[in-house]
């Protein structure tokens, strides 16, 4: 994989977006992370020895963040070939318990996010006429449970923004791409979880995807998850 290849991974923490930096990064990629903490975020790429990576401060719910974010990772990496969103908002609670606060604010970081980063994402890759744009989702981006209606809310509107995405910018040459994580993300003896690393996997396969099969939506789940 050249090293003119760029990807931003906006969402990073210590699980999947961790991840999904190390194997980019292993693949050859110039990689940029985002996260709306940048001192927590630079302190845990050094942690993981990814000091070349660039940490960017980005509030997904904040156009102008995400745009100062998007400006300097091109600035130092170029125009970026793969963007993944994933960020989440979340709240739990009964719906009598709930403060319409919660709701919004939910919203704003797991469904506007991803449209502000997606759209920034739409914007750098358009000229080149060629890019991937890869949405995280949950199993709450199929059903919503009992108590999680704000995870629910931005999971379904993620997915929706996905789907429009791909049927808009598809025949542009533009890859998007929404990955259901059905179950609970970690590391446990058996593979009870959906291991991080693995799941990068399965992103980077989708990435690497010829244009005449393209993914809109995968699943993934452990083997001994319930579906």
């Amino acid at each position: 994989m050249s090293s003119s290849q760029h990807a931003i991974v906006i969402g990073v923490g210590p699980g999947l977006g961790a991840a999904l930096v190390q194997k980019c990064l292993g693949e050859g990629l110039k990689v940029s992370a985002g996260a709306r903490d940048r001192d927590r975020l630079r302190t845990l790429l050094d942690e993981r020895g990814l000091q070349e990576v660039p940490a960017l401060r980005c509030d997904v719910s904040d156009p102008a963040s995400v745009n100062h974010a998007f400006a300097d990772a091109i600035s130092d990496g170029g125009t970026p070939d793969l963007v993944i969103f994933n960020a989440s908002g979340y709240a739990r609670g009964g719906i009598l318990e709930l403060t319409p606060g919660q709701m919004e604010a939910a919203w704003r970081v797991g469904c506007l996010g991803g449209f502000i980063v997606g759209q920034a994402a739409a914007k750098a890759m358009l000229p080149a006429g060629r890019g991937t744009i890869l949405f995280t989702g949950a199993t709450a981006s199929l059903r919503g449970s009992a108590n999680f209606a704000p995870f629910a809310v931005a999971k379904f509107g993620l997915r929706a923004l996905a789907q429009s995405m791909a049927r808009e910018l598809g025949p542009k040459g533009i890859h998007v791409a929404h990955v259901v994580i059905d179950g609970q993300i970690g590391v446990t003896e058996g593979d009870t979880k959906l291991r991080p690393a693995d799941i990068a996997e399965a992103y980077w396969s989708i990435y690497r995807q010829p244009r005449s099969a393209w993914t809109l939506e995968a699943d993934l789940r452990t083997w001994v998850e319930k579906f």
